[in-house]
Order: structure tokens, then C-alpha cells, then sequence
């Protein structure tokens, strides 16, 4: 998750049929192959500019997409206290993916009032695994622990959140079973290190951890965002699309940074934003302009157009 509201991931894909690579430059201005029944967006860096609001021309594409039949996913590594920059822009479902797919939120009940409709907990044991490893492998690390309401961390974890934790803790008193915070379920733990390369220290967890839990990262710092083994954007996302019929073919997705590479090779079609992460312009099949010039609008508005 970023600094004060972002997010990353990296599992294995969800289980769907092999699709063509699209060519969906806008450059090129291809017409597209299947008409899209879903957008799925990411938000830091993605549907937002850097002040975190939405602009008027993006809250426009939104609507009209909506209003062509196109349900629209904001599917990102926020928690579900952080969605209120976007509550007033939810349409039909309402529905939001947050904590990089740990849970699935209904936006309808507006600022504290959001009821979570799927939760995929990190077991606490595999939390207690990846921790103690990667103490081991990067001494160091200080880590936090976001729960479905709540929040704690360790005494010397940085002030990168714009909240109080409820409690102060070592990571193991919090995620003991029967410990200080064992009252909700754990969605996922944030790991920060103070001197590693943010990309060195990602491969670096993902090598220690291995298959106990999902290792990504979305801020700009040397923060990772540890998840359940098999949770990832993209793979709550296939399960969204299962309950409503929709292919990944139907699905455009948008992202920036690596907790959304899996979304972005899943989907039928997908963009990196100009400002995004080089691995993450590999992985899209196609490639917008940056978050502060509307990027996402700007695809919206091209597919609306193509449109019967």
C-alpha cells in the first residue's frame, strides 16, 4: 500500500481459458475485439492524480460508462477506511476491492459505514512465517497489521499512515492467536525496511517467504504488502467477474504499480499509466497517459466511442 494510501501483489493467476494478446495502443487506435462489460482501476496513481482527487472529466467517463452498461471496479490496495475519496463516485454495485483483494467492499453505506461482502484473511500462522523469515532474511524490517477495522504496529514502524494504530506492538504479540489483536481478521501485514531498495527488498521477501503468502509492493518506498498465498487483485477480481458471467476478455483493467501486474495480465485488455512502473508497462497490453493528465478517462471515453 502506498504512503498514506497505496498498494502490490504477486500470485499465481487465476485459473481462466488462455487469451489472445490484444493491441490496444492507443497510438495505433485499434477497434477493440470483445466490447468490455467491466473497468477495473486501481486508484493511487491510476484513477487518481497525485492530490488524490478525481477529476471532472474522470467522474464524467465513469458515469458514462456506467451508463452504457459497463460496471466499473475500483480494485486497489487501499483499506476499506480510504475509499471514501471515492464513495461519492460509486455507481449500480457499489462494490470495491481493497487491501489488494483481501476484501470486497460495499461503498453504499458512504464514510464509516462500509460493509465488507468477502473477506480473505491471511492465516495468522503463515503471517507468523513470513515475518519471522523475513526478520531473518532482512533484519531490520518493522512491520503493521491491518485487520478489517483496525490497525497496529510495531513501536519503531515509521509514521507513513495518516491514522493512530489502536495498538503498539511487537508483530508476534499482534498476530498471536489469543493476542492483542485477535478480535478481527488479519487482511494483510506491511513490511518496511529503512535502507533496502524497494525492488530488492520485494524479490528479496518473495525468495524468503516463498508460497506462505503473496508478496507485493505499491509505494515508492521499501514497503511491501504481504497477503494470503492465492490473494491478489487480479484473483478476487476473477471471482467478482465469475458471480456476474463476465470473461477476463470483457474485463479492462488499468494500474501503475507492481500489486497490479496480475490484474493487468489477467484482463482482456489492460493499461499502464504513463507514470507507471517499468514492469508494470511490460505486463499491460496497452499504454495510457499519466494519472495527472486523466489517463484512464482517456481510454474510457475511446472505448465508449467504438461502441455500437
Amino acid at each position: 500500500m502506498r504512503d498514506n494510501g497505496q498498494v502490490t501483489s504477486a500470485t499465481a493467476q487465476p485459473k481462466t481459458p488462455g487469451f489472445p494478446q490484444f493491441s490496444t495502443s492507443l497510438e495505433r487506435g485499434d477497434s477493440p475485439v470483445t466490447p468490455p462489460r467491466l473497468i477495473a482501476t486501481d486508484l493511487d496513481g491510476t484513477l487518481l492524480r497525485d492530490d488524490k482527487s478525481v477529476s471532472p472529466r474522470t467522474v464524467a467517463a465513469l458515469a458514462a460508462a456506467e451508463e452504457a452498461g459497463i460496471e466499473v471496479f475500483f480494485v486497489t490496495g487501499r483499506p476499506a477506511r480510504w475509499m471514501d475519496v471515492v464513495s461519492d463516485h460509486v455507481h449500480g454495485h457499489g462494490l470495491a476491492i481493497c487491501g489488494n483483494g483481501a476484501a470486497v467492499v460495499d461503498l453504499h453505506g458512504g464514510a464509516g459505514a462500509h460493509r465488507f461482502v468477502k473477506v480473505r484473511e491471511l492465516a495468522r500462522q503463515n503471517a507468523l512465517d513470513a515475518v519471522r523469515l523475513l526478520r531473518e532474511a532482512a533484519p531490520g524490517t518493522v512491520y503493521a497489521v491491518e485487520q478489517t477495522y483496525g490497525f497496529n504496529q510495531e513501536p519503531a514502524y515509521p509514521k507513513l499512515h495518516m491514522e493512530i494504530p489502536d495498538v503498539r506492538a511487537p508483530a508476534e504479540e499482534l498476530l498471536a492467536p489469543g493476542g492483542l489483536a485477535d478480535d478481527e481478521p488479519v487482511l494483510k501485514i506491511l513490511a518496511h525496511h529503512p535502507e533496502l531498495d524497494p525492488d530488492a527488498f520485494l524479490t528479496l521477501a518473495r525468495l524468503a517467504i516463498g508460497t506462505r503468502a503473496n508478496v507485493t509492493r505499491s509505494s515508492p518506498s521499501a514497503l511491501l504488502e504481504i497477503s494470503g498465498p492465492d490473494v491478489s487483485k487480479a484473483s478476487t477480481l476473477a471471482l467478482c467477474c465469475a458471480e456476474r458471467g463476465i470473461s477476463h476478455e470483457e474485463v479492462v483493467a488499468f494500474g501503475d504499480m507492481p500489486n497490479d501486474i496480475e490484474m493487468l495480465t489477467w484482463a482482456g485488455r489492460s493499461y499502464a499509466m504513463g507514470n507507471a512502473h517499468p514492469d508494470v508497462l511490460t505486463a499491460a497490453s496497452g499504454r495510457t497517459v499519466a494519472n495527472n493528465e486523466d489517463g484512464v478517462a482517456v481510454v474510457i471515453e475511446k472505448l465508449l466511442s467504438r461502441l455500437p
